[in-house]
């Protein structure tokens, strides 16, 4: 009659110690020496690589974009006509030989090549990263906003020049907000891919979000509360920059209307 209670009694102290051994764990990750603090400077040196890498993407991937869509609209399978044609062609086959070689290579590489090779001198790992990753982005960005560029409707410069556009304005009033809005989700993809590749920068002794996990982990001898939270803290902040794209997107769509 009394085994049904102690199996109940059991499974109650099987519970209780593995609460215990739960809580146990979770203060030896956090709370002792304060260690939590180690995740809190990480997730600051990450947010600030990827901030400043997406500012130079975007400015690298603009310009890029403009040279290879310009180049696209008057020069593909034309001859040059003036001394302009000819460094359009040249600014051209360099834009090209750029993004090949940056989509073709590894992040990581790219990394340690920034880090050991050109900027060998430097004490700065996290001014490394962010050109690196800046730079990483830029070639992905260009093509996601020629894409955008080209999708818009040449009856659209065509137009433009009616009203008097020259080619710049034209370029800044009419085909780049229409196209922003074509791209956005593709440039939020491409952010959210940014953000998650920092988590390589512990190869060249960075101090973002994962080196703090495995610091952590190398302390404590356990994996699992520092992988977790790092995980965690990874997929919390995509999910807050997903919402506010889809919150952009839909503002834009609204203002169609």
């Amino acid at each position: 009659m009394n085994l049904p209670l102690n199996l109940m009694a059991a499974e109650m102290n099987g519970f209780e110690k593995f609460f215990a051994d739960f809580a146990k764990s979770f203060e030896k990750n956090f709370i002792t020496q304060n260690r939590w603090r180690f995740f809190v400077d990480g997730l600051l040196s990450t947010l600030k690589i990827t901030f400043f890498a997406v500012l130079i993407g975007i400015l690298i991937g603009f310009l890029i974009a403009a040279v290879r869509s310009t180049h696209d609209m008057k020069l593909q399978n034309t001859k040059c006509r003036s001394f302009g044609d000819v460094v359009l062609k040249i600014l051209n086959v360099i834009c090209n030989i750029y993004i090949t070689v940056i989509r073709g290579t590894p992040a990581m590489i790219q990394l340690m090549i920034m880090y050991f090779i050109i900027f060998a001198n430097s004490s700065n790992k996290e001014l490394v990263a962010i050109l690196t990753f800046g730079i990483n982005s830029s070639a992905y960005v260009a093509e996601i906003v020629r894409s955008g560029i080209m999708s818009i409707d040449k009856g659209q410069f065509e137009a433009s020049r009616s009203l008097g556009f020259n080619y710049t304005s034209t370029m800044f009033h009419i085909v780049l907000p229409q196209a922003f809005k074509n791209i956005l989700p593709a440039l939020g993809n491409e952010f959210i891919v940014l953000l998650k590749e920092t988590s390589i920068a512990p190869y060249v002794g960075i101090k973002e979000l994962t080196y703090a996990g495995n610091l952590v982990r190398s302390r404590t001898f356990e994996a699992f509360f520092p992988l977790i939270a790092v995980a965690l803290i990874y997929l919390l902040l995509v999910l807050i920059l997903s919402f506010f794209l889809k919150k952009l997107e839909r503002r834009l769509r609204n203002s169609d209307h």
